[in-house]
């Protein structure tokens, strides 16, 4: 099949370029000319020296019209403004952004349905490109229309692709986990506490896990790699932007000034402010509110800790068990 990719960052890149390693005719788009341009003539991926770049890139968005598949690789809160553009019909979107967009709290999946009304999928999982760049081994999930598809035209000796059907499921996990991902950075920038960061990534989970299931998404699917996964490596990586960024702002320096100078989009910052502005008040999110308070109302670190740890003493999972068990009767 042909394929069209949106967004010349670090990932699409690395996608643009497994997908013309397996066979498959692709093309990339920059939203600049002169990142194009910049890109046709180094070859060499963006942030991932090492990594050639065997893809044409243009900047012209219509040059999408002939092809079977667009992939979806832009920034979430700029995914809108880039459909928009899209003068053509589309035959499916296959979205590899994770995050929720803050003016209306909306997935990308709904996003692409009030944009261009087309067929939907999202590949998502624990996949750093510094690391499908240099060909090192990778699971990933795919889940909505064309997913059995998808699977075998992606799947090569270094990245293995498995079929879900939960397509809220999987959106949700990948947008959220960089939000539980930033607290993890906090943790380590506090000093690293083996024992806080173990508890954080438990109930950064469960916190996913609660929130998600509300949008239909079945709490089974954290447990997978589009879940677990993921959020494992974000909170753990060297290669982790959202884990960085919590980690740089635990040693005080300032969270906005740290997102308006950031190279990448640190998806977490925006993703946390999306869920707290559009859903804060009608769920209990603890982890996700408190790194909205440090970020965007500047709150300390060490007395966000103390607020978690001085919550009200509760029942763990129950919320999610009490899902399960009205949900996975016989």
């Amino acid at each position: 099949m042909k394929y069209f990719v949106l967004g010349a960052g670090s990932w699409g890149c690395t996608i643009a370029q497994l997908l013309k390693d397996n066979g498959h005719d692709v093309m990339l788009w920059a939203h600049t000319k002169e990142h194009a341009d910049d890109l046709n003539k180094r070859k060499t991926m963006p942030h991932i020296p090492d990594a050639k770049l065997d893809v044409l890139v243009t900047n012209d968005i219509n040059e999408g019209k002939t092809a079977d598949v667009i992939v979806l690789a832009v920034p979430v809160q700029y995914i809108r403004g880039v459909l928009e553009k899209i003068n053509f019909k589309v035959n499916v979107i296959l979205n590899l952004s994770k995050g929720i967009e803050i003016s209306s709290g909306k997935r990308v999946s709904e996003i692409v349905d009030e944009v261009l009304k087309c067929p939907y999928a999202i590949l998502s999982g624990p996949s750093h490109a510094e690391e499908v760049a240099l060909h090192l081994p990778t699971a990933v999930v795919v889940a909505g229309h064309m997913a059995e598809v998808f699977q075998k035209e992606f799947s090569n000796e270094y990245f293995r692709v498995y079929v879900h059907d939960d397509v809220a499921g999987v959106e949700l996990a990948g947008a959220l986990k960089n939000v539980i991902a930033i607290a993890a950075g906090i943790v380590d920038g506090l000093g690293g506490w083996d024992n806080a960061k173990a508890a954080l990534i438990t109930r950064g989970l469960y916190e996913i896990a609660k929130f998600s299931a509300a949008f239909g998404a079945n709490p089974l699917t954290f447990m997978g790699l589009a879940g677990i996964g993921d959020l494992v490596v974000t909170c753990g990586s060297k290669h982790s932007r959202n884990r960085r960024y919590g980690e740089m702002v635990a040693k005080g320096y300032d969270p906005i000034h740290l997102l308006e100078a950031s190279k990448e989009i640190v998806e977490g910052a925006y993703t946390c402010k999306a869920i707290i502005e559009n859903y804060g008040d009608k769920f209990d999110l603890p982890i996700i509110s408190e790194v909205y308070q440090v970020i965007y109302n500047r709150k300390s670190p060490v007395e966000s800790i103390k607020s978690l740890m001085n919550r009200s003493l509760k029942v763990e999972m129950g919320e999610v068990m009490k899902w399960l068990e009205e949900n996975l009767k016989d």
